[in-house]
């Protein structure tokens, strides 16, 4: 679903802005990371309008988030198409769960999106295809003391859903990647999406 969608089932979204994750994640005792369009606007330079904001975690981490969060903010998991709440801290989420809601109450407006990635301390995979993968410290890259998202990981991630936002981010980075992530995001393509459209344009020039 877009976003125009997911807001006329779901309720509407409140602006945020990095630096408001940073306090939302002050004292926090794991790693995160700025994922999505706004990890591709750090990194380009470029400003974009964003329906909401993107924050990552490694999936295993989910338990020190919803300790964090206690008594600030309520975790729901958007799961297949379903919102279930956490309300209850005995309550596992789901294993196919890729994605954490949060907001203050029922009447409030959805805060922050968390992405729950598959890695461990030391390796981040693909969560559709295992064959690609990378060291956890190659995914990440740091812009005033806040770590990003890879522009070459999200273009990854963003590749099988190709809305016009992925299509323009992807335009928007590709002049700027060098040439080790242009070479790795067309293999990984070439691995997990081997019919995408993204493989001909990543193509090296004779």
């Amino acid at each position: 679903m877009d976003h125009s969608e997911i807001v006329r089932l779901y309720g509407p979204w409140r602006s945020r802005t990095v630096d408001d994750v940073v306090e939302l994640f002050a004292g926090y005792a794991g790693p995160w990371w700025i994922a999505g369009g706004w990890a591709i606007e750090a990194f380009t330079g470029i400003s974009r309008p964003h329906g909401d904001i993107d924050v990552s975690i490694p999936r295993s981490d989910a338990h020190l988030l919803r300790a964090h969060l206690r008594d600030r903010l309520d975790v729901w998991a958007a799961h297949r198409g379903d919102l279930l709440p956490l309300t209850n801290p005995a309550r596992m989420v789901p294993d196919t769960c890729s994605n954490l809601w949060l907001r203050a109450d029922g009447a409030s407006p959805w805060e922050y999106d968390i992405i729950l990635m598959d890695t461990t301390p030391t390796r981040w995979t693909y969560k559709r295809d295992p064959r690609v993968a990378l060291a956890f410290n190659e995914i990440l890259w740091s812009q005033n003391g806040v770590n990003y998202l890879r522009p070459e990981i999200q273009l990854l991630h963003k590749a099988p859903g190709l809305r016009p936002q992925d299509q323009a981010d992807f335009e928007t980075a590709r002049p700027v990647l060098s040439e080790e992530a242009s070479v790795w995001l067309r293999r990984a393509l070439q691995t997990a999406h081997p019919d995408h459209p993204w493989i001909g344009e990543l193509a090296p020039s004779r």
